[in-house]
């Protein structure tokens, strides 16, 4: 006789036993993965990287299709927008699943919480406080908190943009040890870089794989490393988490899925992609460009997200940034 309790039961076994097939199976056709990025960044070599050996591993084609602009919103938004079938998967990151939905508020064109289905992060690209050497005489990070506490707004630090990781980052430093600094935004770091370099500017919080090459030539002078701990590039750059707990402000990278597909194949996806992640020859080309792999499950990864949002969105509003 059938009753509620064994319809439901059927069901249960039904659903499973899909789910298993969907794992089994997955992926029957090629894959198109959207970076929301131009080609050649570091977004767009992660991306690459992962996608050569999910399609050595599948033995299906993995696309990439990169759609840079406004702010990876453009990008991340087709991804937003997507079947949820698990054959259009996209790489996410700290503007748009962190700083983006503060600074664009109505007029973002995604749900960060509500349209997607994390995977896994992929790798962080730690950030590095340097200093133009001939502009500031500082030579460790207490030094410098005391020299900017000395003279509030004296200092100029520059970032590839209003908004950008690298821009709000410095706001949470100085929201954090109470200093002032004037900032000057340029359209991405390489005119920053140089103006920095030149003395135009005197300080910046930018990406290893830029900034390192100077410091190692005298060009900067490195004061800290933005992640939790020390970098095995640099082993004695101190973290910024040494003097102020908890600081970390690093340049991360993630793929995700439209809202709605299918959770077996999100797993499925994750757990090959953390397999790729950690093996040497991965990590070690990551490493090579100051980029450390970093994989995580979709229950890890969408925790890591919640907390993106709750820590960005009270700086941008303490520091009262806005967009045009």
């Amino acid at each position: 006789m059938w009753s509620f309790k064994s319809g439901l039961a059927v069901a249960l076994v039904l659903a499973s036993t899909l789910a298993v097939a969907a794992q089994e199976t997955y992926p029957t056709r090629p894959v198109r993965m959207i970076v929301p990025f131009a080609a050649g960044g570091a977004s767009d070599m992660i991306a690459r990287l992962v996608a050569e050996r999910l399609q050595a591993r599948w033995g299906q084609g993995v696309v990439i299709e990169n759609m840079g602009g406004g702010g990876s919103n453009i990008g991340v938004a087709a991804l937003a927008r997507a079947t949820p079938d698990g054959y259009t998967i996209g790489l996410i990151n700290a503007s748009s699943h962190g700083l983006n939905k503060a600074l664009y508020k109505e007029r973002l064109p995604f749900d960060p919480e509500r349209d997607f289905a994390p995977i896994s992060q992929l790798a962080i690209t730690p950030n590095v406080l340097v200093v133009n050497p001939d502009k500031v005489p500082a030579k460790t990070v207490p030094e410098f908190i005391a020299l900017l506490k000395q003279n509030p707004n004296k200092f100029n630090f520059g970032s590839s943009g209003i908004g950008t990781s690298l821009h709000v980052g410095m706001e949470l430093f100085q929201q954090e040890t109470g200093t002032k600094l004037a900032h000057v935004p340029y359209r991405g770091s390489g005119p920053m870089m140089v103006d920095l370099l030149s003395g135009q500017i005197e300080v910046a919080l930018d990406g290893a794989a830029v900034a390192w090459p100077y410091v190692e030539a005298g060009k900067l002078r490195a004061l800290a490393i933005s992640i939790p701990k020390r970098a095995e590039f640099a082993p004695d750059l101190p973290a910024l988490s040494e003097f102020l707990p908890g600081f970390d402000v690093t340049a991360w990278h993630g793929l995700a899925a439209p809202a709605k597909t299918p959770p077996a194949i999100v797993e499925k996806i994750s757990r090959d992609v953390r397999e790729i992640l950690a093996t040497p020859e991965v990590r070690e080309k990551l490493a090579a460009a100051k980029i450390i792999a970093l994989g995580m499950t979709p229950q890890e990864f969408k925790a890591f997200l919640d907390g993106e949002l709750k820590k960005w969105a009270p700086v941008i509003e303490k520091a009262n940034i806005k967009l045009d």
